[in-house]
């Protein structure tokens, strides 16, 4: 992760990777995790949340 990169792509990014070594990682704790790592604000995880739902589908 390059450190101008955003926290929410850095989220992103951490994410994916968790969920590639990992697929059944449950995902509301992966938001919440990165929430914290990232400093993210609480709209930032909310879009984490909508994002993951809609690569779901």
């Amino acid at each position: 992760m390059s450190a101008g990169e955003s926290p929410i792509k850095q989220a992103v990014k951490w994410i994916d990777d968790r969920l590639r070594d990992d697929p059944r990682a449950d995902r509301v704790r992966l938001i919440d995790e990165a929430a914290r790592r990232f400093d993210l604000s609480p709209l930032d995880a909310d879009f984490l949340a909508r994002h993951l739902a809609e690569r779901g589908r």
